[in-house]
C-alpha cells in the first residue's frame, strides 16, 4: 500500500502532449515548474498520489527482449535516480516517447506531469518515486469572491478537478 503523509514533491517538469496522428503539437517547457506556494504543493501531492492509496497493483517494467535496459521508461527513470540533476532532460524524452507512441485517434491530448517524491511509502517503506501522470479532461468551475458589498461570481472555463486524475503511474526506486 502507498502512503503519501510524509511523501514531498521535489520537482515538477510539466509539458503537453497532443496526438501525433491527429497533427497536435508536442510542447516541451524550458525548465521544471518551480512551485513556491506550499498550498499548491500539497494539493499537486493530493491529486498526485491520492488515487494510488488503496490500489495494490504493482507492474514491473520490462522490454519484449527481456533486457529492462531496453525500456526508455525504465532507462529514463534510472537516469534520474542515479543522477537527480538529469530530471526535467529526461521528463522531456519522456514526453516525446509518449508523443511518438500517441498514434490512435481517441487518444485526447492533455499535460504531461513527471514529477520526482521523496519520502513516498510503499509497504512501509519510504523510497523515491517518479511519477508520471496525465491531465486530459477539463472543467468548468465557479470562483466566489467575497466583496466589501456581497459576493462576486466568477468561472474557470477550462480547470482540472484534482479528485480526477486521468492516468498516471508511480515508478518506486526499488527491486531495479
Amino acid at each position: 500500500m502507498i502512503t503519501f503523509i510524509e511523501a514531498k514533491l521535489e520537482t515538477l517538469s510539466i509539458h503537453k502532449t497532443g496526438n501525433r496522428q491527429a497533427g497536435e503539437a508536442l510542447v516541451l517547457s524550458e525548465a521544471p515548474f518551480a512551485a513556491t506556494d506550499e498550498v499548491l504543493g500539497s494539493l499537486l501531492i493530493q491529486y498526485f498520489l491520492q488515487p494510488f492509496e488503496k490500489v495494490n497493483e504493482i507492474y514491473r517494467l520490462h522490454h519484449a527482449t527481456g533486457n529492462a535496459e531496453l525500456n526508455e521508461v525504465f532507462h529514463y527513470a534510472s537516469m534520474i535516480f542515479n543522477k537527480e540533476e538529469s530530471f526535467h532532460e529526461c521528463s522531456r524524452q519522456l514526453a516525446k516517447q509518449l508523443y511518438e507512441l500517441a498514434n490512435h485517434p481517441k487518444i485526447k491530448n492533455g499535460e504531461l506531469y513527471v514529477a520526482y517524491f521523496t519520502n513516498l511509502q510503499l509497504e512501509g517503506e519510504l523510497l523515491e518515486a517518479i511519477g508520471i501522470f496525465k491531465s486530459e479532461q477539463k472543467e468548468p468551475y465557479l470562483t466566489v469572491m467575497q466583496q466589501e458589498s456581497g459576493f462576486d461570481l466568477g468561472y474557470q472555463q477550462e480547470a482540472i478537478n484534482i479528485k480526477k486524475l486521468d492516468k498516471g503511474c508511480i515508478i518506486f526506486n526499488t527491486e531495479k
